[in-house]
């Protein structure tokens, strides 16, 4: 019975083997394309900041430029009350 056993064993190893190749390869393809799409979006919201701070610097240029009366009655449309 052992030997039956340790002969079924030694013909099946490589196929073990070629199944924790296959399985490590698909778990290393997952995690890589998981951190691939992190980075994509991290680049993405980073650009969309770059672009909301570009608005706001040009609406601060804008109201910087305006006399004090204008721009208190500009910005008090905006404020509460």
């Amino acid at each position: 019975m052992t030997a039956l056993l340790t002969e079924l064993a030694a013909k099946a190893a490589p196929y073990i083997i070629g199944a924790g190749a296959v399985l490590a390869t698909l778990i290393a393809t997952y995690v890589r394309g998981r951190l691939s799409g992190a980075k994509l979006e991290r680049e993405k919201q980073a650009a969309e900041e770059a672009r909301a701070r570009d608005i706001r610097d040009q609406v601060d240029s804008d109201i910087g430029a305006m006399p004090a009366d204008a721009a208190r009655k500009e910005l008090g449309k905006w404020s509460k009350r």
